[in-house]
């Protein structure tokens, strides 16, 4: 620390916030902090695996990787080392001094003022490193990245800086991380070998490299058995190990949804162990959409970027597959169009997602849990030009205005549709309790047809793309137009009218159609009577051809339409009071102004119930105030 040429930085500000995180915690579960930095020592020997298929000469000084761990209780310190591809002083800069990598913000903002809740996201992040500070109260690293002839020691004591020294030329490839442990009970059991080789086994027997304990007399213990767990036989691997695993590939402390580990055999051979995680990883939705699969070429790392073996729509899945045919010295690059990938993609997906029909046939509550943390990546398949569309519509599940369904698949909604109906409606919206009470709902809600309720942004999208599930075709409530018609009514009974008027009321509101298309304009591009309506006076509608109003709404807000909306077709209630006190109004005295601000009263209600930009605000607001003041001194 002393050395003239050592160069002191400041962490970046989300470092220190994780340091503080880290030094002040409380949580009991401490021994995270050796699974961690285990964890990251094996990524670092799998990359210089990696690397040493093109450059052998990279392995030349020491070709068995491996990971060692000892203890020194006098000098309370702890070291970590592995002889794997190692930092230059960049590396460490980047690696060490700021966290590099997509969801930080989403990382920081999660944090509560609990930091027993919050230790365990640590990992998802990329930073296991710094649990390191739970444990101890200075970390020192020294490294020598391979092919490089110059080591460096990085050196910190968590408190805001840390220090980049030139390290000596006698320094193995590699990294080693030693721990200056902590002064206290609760920490001395961390320089015991047999506390270390306890938590090595329990969190790390997975570790494909050997890892060993190196005692102060120079004899070495080995702690795992070194072989790939997808490797072993299903009935030789317990829960326990699946969710060490897990908690090794996935970066995550919570137990998995489900386990997949299959071996295919024939034409293509391959090992998947993949994971559904319980909750939902932070940078889910980030704009990389990045999937976090490894792919392995017989046990031997290749890359877990840019792979393609898994589709962006299944990035939620944690886990290895490793291929059997794949040539070893395959480029990251030439991944991209190998066919083989193309068909363990294509096999990998179709065994996803025939365990996710099963798991929902199986128990419906259970798959609810999953639907709700993945489903809206899921449906991105259905927008993807080679994703099976309609082996995903049979895994989906959408809300409902059956009062007997939460959720409910598109085969249960098929066999509960209605005779001579022909469409699955559906209805979008950003909320479900908006749309749960859109005045769009109350003819289909009348007459006992259900509409599906969608409410992610991606539902906008592939009702666009996927017309129809098993010949029968998608229709937007908002696009219907005498399709009620068509129904049966739950009765074949027709029901009475309320007073001997509505006989009368017909020709009235026909005639009322042109003076309102009059008074309209250009502000709407039709006006019509609907039978989709039952409470509400007025609804906005579009045409069949037409984009759907969420879908235009979405693209305005994203400025890829003009932000003035595009005219609508109101659809009017024959049957409701004020459309037939205005009808009685303008037969008897023709276009006023009080029934023309009646008129646009009721344009502007539709426009509001679906989200649409009032053009003109101050005039609705004069109407509103003048009709309110009437009704006030009435």
């Amino acid at each position: 620390m002393t050395n003239p040429s050592s160069e002191t930085r400041s962490f970046d500000a989300e470092i220190s916030k994780v340091l503080k995180l880290m030094i002040h915690s409380l949580y009991t579960n401490r021994d995270i902090f050796l699974r961690e930095l285990i964890s990251n020592a094996s990524d670092a020997c799998d990359k210089l695996r990696y690397q040493s298929l093109t450059k052998p000469e990279l392995l030349s000084e020491d070709s068995q990787l491996k990971i060692t761990l000892s203890a020194d209780e006098k000098g309370r310190t702890v070291t970590i080392s592995d002889n794997g591809v190692g930092m230059s002083r960049e590396d460490m800069i980047c690696n060490l001094g700021t966290i590099a990598k997509s969801g930080t913000q989403e990382f920081l903002e999660s944090l509560s003022s609990d930091s027993k809740k919050d230790v365990p996201l640590i990992g998802q992040f990329g930073v296991g490193f710094y649990s390191a500070f739970m444990v101890a109260d200075r970390v020192k690293v020294i490294s020598r990245k391979a092919g490089e002839t110059e080591s460096w020691i990085w050196e910190s004591d968590g408190l805001g800086q840390y220090t980049v020294v030139k390290g000596p030329e006698s320094t193995a490839r590699g990294t080693s991380i030693i721990l200056s442990i902590k002064q206290g009970k609760e920490f001395d059991l961390y320089l015991d070998r047999f506390k270390l080789g306890f938590i090595a086994e329990t969190y790390s027997n997975h570790i494909s490299f050997p890892i060993e304990f190196l005692d102060s007399e120079g004899k070495v213990h080995p702690l795992n058995k070194g072989v790939a767990l997808w490797a072993r036989p299903k009935s030789e691997i317990t829960e326990e190990q699946y969710q060490e695993f897990y908690r090794h590939v996935g970066h995550s402390p919570d137990k998995p949804w489900a386990v997949l580990h299959n071996r295919a055999e024939g034409k293509i051979e391959y090992t998947n162990l993949l994971f559904i995680p319980s909750v939902k990883p932070f940078d889910l939705f980030h704009p990389d959409r990045r999937c976090r699969v490894k792919l392995y070429v017989r046990k031997v790392f290749i890359t877990d970027e840019h792979a393609n073996i898994i589709p962006a729509w299944l990035r939620f899945l944690r886990g290895v597959v490793d291929s059997e045919d794949l040539p070893l010295n395959i480029s990251r690059e030439t991944l991209q169009a190998n066919p083989i990938v193309d068909k363990i993609r294509e096999s990998v997906v179709k065994k996803v997602l025939s365990d996710l029909k099963k798991r929902a046939d199986k128990d419906t509550k259970d798959y609810e849990s999953f639907w709700n943390n993945f489903g809206a990546v899921l449906k991105e398949g259905l927008c993807e030009t080679i994703a099976p569309k309609q082996d995903i519509l049979e895994v989906c599940r959408f809300h409902s205005t059956d009062p007997q369904e939460s959720v409910t698949g598109l085969d249960a909604y098929i066999s509960r549709m209605k005779p001579g109906q022909k469409h699955i409606y559906y209805l979008t919206g950003d909320r479900l309790e908006a749309i749960q009470n859109s005045p769009q709902l109350e003819g289909f809600k009348k007459r006992g047809v259900e509409v599906l309720l969608f409410t992610d942004h991606v539902d906008d999208f592939w009702v666009n793309v996927v017309n129809q599930y098993k010949d029968k075709e998608f229709k937007s409530v908002t696009r219907a137009a005498k399709d009620l018609d068509e129904v049966d009514s739950p009765s074949n009974e027709s029901e009475p009218k309320e007073n001997a008027q509505d006989t009368k009321a017909e020709p009235m509101i026909e005639a009322l159609i042109p003076k309102l298309k009059e008074m309209y304009g250009d502000s709407v591009k039709d006006v019509r009577i609907t039978n989709k309506l039952s409470e509400s006076p007025v609804c906005l509608s579009v045409g069949e051809g037409d984009m759907d109003i969420r879908l235009e709404q979405f693209l305005r807000e994203n400025k890829q339409l003009p932000q003035t909306a595009y005219a609508k077709i109101l659809d009017i209630n024959p049957d409701h009071p004020i459309i037939r006190s205005l009808a009685v109004r303008i037969e008897n005295s023709g276009i006023t102004e009080e029934t023309r601000d009646i008129a646009f009263l009721l344009l502007d209600q539709a426009k509001i119930l679906e989200g649409e930009e009032l053009l003109e605000p101050a005039a609705f607001s004069r109407r509103m105030s003048y009709f309110l003041a009437r009704s006030l001194a009435a």
